[in-house]
């Protein structure tokens, strides 16, 4: 009889933290929708301000639960889509690049496309690192320069996009080219009010 009431004691003990531990989780279940309704808000409200607003929340709101509603984050993720676009039209313009017959004039296009779109992935890049090693003592430095490299990548992108101007370079593969160039860039654009965005809030 002692030895059955010891053994009843000992259940008790597990039931409350099995119970505790199914509380704890129907109430993280629960909470859960109201977070992620929060941090995609929160990506919307931000992708306001931007130029392709569309395109920004399109992009950006699949990563809402890492994202949360952190500034920093948000830029972080926004630099990383555009760099995983830009090098995936990096390749593609690899590519193209070797395909038999290509006109004079669109294959000197593509060669210097090539290279700044290459620019722009490097630049990207070292945007990225520079935000992962950000600080209070050396935020608006850090800042300046990231500001400057997303500048420099969007610039880049539009002169492989002034590179397929005019009637004489009409074909598939300008259209192929300027509709991959023409996404990097509205990325990187929006990429860049984010960053601008987030540089003035923290500055103030």
């Amino acid at each position: 009889m002692e030895g059955s009431s010891l053994r009843h004691w000992k259940v008790i003990p597990i039931l409350l933290i099995t119970l505790q531990f199914t509380t704890n989780m129907v109430l993280s279940l629960a909470d859960a929708p109201f977070d992620n309704q929060r941090n995609i808000e929160y990506i919307k409200s931000s992708c306001s301000s931007t130029t392709y607003p569309r395109l920004c929340y399109r992009s950006l709101s699949i990563y809402a639960n890492k994202i949360n509603t952190s500034p920093r984050l948000l830029v972080d993720t926004a630099l990383n889509v555009t760099l995983k676009a830009s090098k995936s039209t990096s390749r593609l313009m690899v590519k193209i690049s070797r395909i038999h017959g290509l006109r004079p004039r669109v294959a000197a296009a593509m060669a210097d496309c090539i290279e700044v779109i290459g620019d722009s992935v490097d630049e990207l890049q070292q945007s990225i690192e520079e935000l992962g090693h950000i600080s209070r003592s050396n935020f608006a430095l850090t800042m300046s320069d990231i500001q400057t490299w997303v500048s420099a990548a969007l610039t880049d992108e539009d002169t492989c996009m002034d590179g397929f101007a005019g009637k004489s370079m009409n074909g598939n593969v300008k259209t192929m080219v300027r509709k991959r160039i023409v996404k990097i860039a509205h990325l990187t654009s929006n990429g860049l009010a984010l960053v601008n965005n987030y540089a003035s809030t923290q500055s103030n």
